[in-house]
Order: C-alpha cells, then structure tokens, then sequence
C-alpha cells in the first residue's frame, strides 16, 4: 500500500508522515529528498516551479514508489502532489493501492508555521502559489493539520481504517 501524505508546504507532510509511517511500521519517503538541485535552487530563491520543472522530480518519485510496489513494500510518501495531473501520473503505479492523505488548513496558520521554520529550501513567499496551484483529489482523506501532530496522525489512521 502507498499512502501520499499531501498538502501545500507547510502543513505538516513530513511530520505527520513520518508518524504515519512510524505507527504504521512502514517506510518513510519524502518527495522533497528527490528533487533536482535545480528545483531547490529555485524554491530557496522564491521562484515557482513549473511542470517542465516537477518533470524529474514525478519521475524519480514514480521509479520509488514502483520499487516499493515490485518489493511488497508499505510507503508512506509525504508530497504536495498539488496537481490532478501529478495525482493521476502517481496513481498509475498502482491505482488500487494507492491513497491519498490531504492535510488542510487556513493559510494564515500555514504561513506562521512557515514563518517559523527554519532550514527548508522552500521559501514561505511561494505559499499563496501553491495553495492557487492546488487541485486536491476528490477521493483524498481530508485531515485538518490545526490539531497536534499526533491527533491529525489518529484521524489519518482512522479515516484511512489501518
């Protein structure tokens, strides 16, 4: 199984899937450890990305999730996958296995989290872009990220009946 822990950047993708992952007893990937030097360079600068520049970074996400699928193993993958696009390229992997965790919550909230973050490449500028970029699966488990991170983790595994 693959659960995509998504949302735009800073609402909590890496956090709360590594405590997904962790309670869950499966790997942890993170989508932002797999993107071009190019990509980061950038984000830090506050430059959005395009399609032509989320090209590679897709493609090492799908070569990761097919060795995880062809290994028999769980993943769960923390990724904005902002896009329907980007969505239904990951979801060809394995579409019945494959499900999608989208943390929510009001930009203000998101904006001070990143405001306080510190050592991430991704300049908190390029949040209004990415909330106007979102397309969230309709299928996608919503979970509200104004809890604590161990709560939003409960109403994954709840919503998610693992």
């Amino acid at each position: 199984m693959i659960v995509v822990v998504m949302g735009v950047s800073g609402s909590g993708k890496t956090t709360i899937g590594r405590l997904l992952a962790r309670s869950l007893g499966w790997t942890f990937v993170d989508a932002d450890d797999l993107h071009p030097e190019a990509n980061v360079a950038k984000m830090h600068a506050g430059i959005p990305l395009d399609d032509a520049d989320r090209r590679p970074w897709l493609e090492a996400i799908r070569r990761r999730l097919e060795n995880a699928r062809d290994a028999g193993e769980d993943v769960v993958l923390a990724c904005s996958a902002l896009k329907h696009a980007y969505q239904q390229y990951l979801e060809a992997i394995d579409p019945e296995a494959l499900q999608y965790v989208f943390l929510t919550g009001p930009e203000p909230l998101i904006a001070a989290r990143l405001a306080k973050r510190r050592g991430h490449f991704m300049n908190p500028s390029l949040l209004h872009s990415q909330y106007a970029a979102l397309e969230p699966p309709e299928d996608a488990l919503r979970v509200d990220v104004s809890p604590t991170p161990d709560e939003v983790v409960a109403k994954a595994r709840e919503g998610l009946g693992l």
